[in-house]
């Protein structure tokens, strides 16, 4: 998927920089500039356009000239949540999840102000190993990204993306993009007010009902997610639909549990099976419409 164009976007935090975290940065200008060339190899195997390109050499100059202290991908000079603080990138992964999170911010700013009303963007907090995610409590990486109504955030420790691919086999960017795009997806919910919906259904429910309903929510992140990339039809490359619902099939309940050695039972999965996520993934990306994501709807899940 092409977003090399798109300058990443302001609306991230890192809670990791204070443990010790470190970027493409050395502690002098030639190791710095050493380190970040070993890279290179790398980032030439991905899909680049001439901003990243751009982006890679003006890092380069400035590790050469200013002994290493620009040693961290930046997004222009933008600004962290209102810290003050311009938000550097620290990883690669990092910088193209900053990519994702500005189309998304521009493909639902435009959908809302078509529907007459105003989008208010999501904030990716990045970490690393564990987070105290405010309201929503500690959490680990090793359940996955994650969205916190309570603060309106992503949670994401971009280790999950090597783990996508080397774990799920789910490989290329298109199938990180689709994981980032589904957490706004669950954004969504909670500024229409599906979300708040469904957690007071589920507070008069058994926790089968309960599970049901939370499926229903993960499948409209889901089809919210292929909405996005419909409307990013431009950007999309071959072979970018085929990653999407790799990926989407990877993570389903059913799949999952299998991996681990259990027999899948209905009435504990959470986010739907790998057939009914790719199912919605992919109504998403051929409608383009968020209308077309009711989930909810008598039959709509089967």
């Amino acid at each position: 998927m092409r977003l090399d164009d798109l300058d990443p976007s302001k609306n991230v935090r890192d809670h990791g920089r204070g443990s010790g975290r470190r970027g493409f940065g050395g502690g002098g200008g030639g190791g710095g500039l050493g380190l970040l060339l070993s890279f290179l190899p790398m980032l030439l195997g991905r899909k680049m356009g001439c901003g990243t390109i751009l982006l890679i050499g003006g890092a380069a100059l400035a590790f050469m000239y200013f002994g290493g202290g620009a040693g961290m991908l930046t997004g222009g000079g933008t600004q962290a949540g209102g810290s003050g603080d311009a938000v550097a990138y620290d990883t690669q992964e990092e910088l193209f999840a900053g990519q994702v999170l500005a189309s998304t911010e521009q493909t639902w700013s435009k959908l809302f102000r078509a529907n007459g009303s105003q989008y208010k963007p999501t904030t990716i907090n990045f970490y690393q190993g564990n987070v105290s995610a405010n309201q929503c409590g500690f959490a680990s990486s090793a359940a996955g990204p994650f969205y916190c109504p309570a603060d309106q955030g992503i949670y994401l420790d971009t280790s999950f993306f090597r783990d996508l691919e080397t774990k799920m086999g789910a490989r290329g960017d298109f199938a990180k993009a689709y994981v980032i795009a589904h957490e706004v997806g669950h954004h969504i919910q909670t500024l229409s007010g599906v979300s708040a919906q469904v957690r007071q259904a589920q507070g008069r429910s058994s926790k089968a009902e309960g599970n049901a309903l939370q499926v229903r929510m993960e499948l409209q992140a889901d089809c919210y997610a292929g909405v996005w990339a419909a409307q990013n039809a431009d950007r999309m490359e071959p072979g970018d639909v085929e990653e999407g619902l790799t990926a989407a099939h990877a993570i389903g309940d059913d799949t999952l549990m299998r991996g681990a050695g259990q027999h899948p039972v209905e009435s504990m999965f959470t986010h739907g099976t790998s057939e009914q996520r790719m199912a919605w993934l992919k109504k998403g990306m051929q409608t383009g419409d968020p209308a077309a994501c009711d989930t909810f709807a008598r039959g709509a899940v089967r």
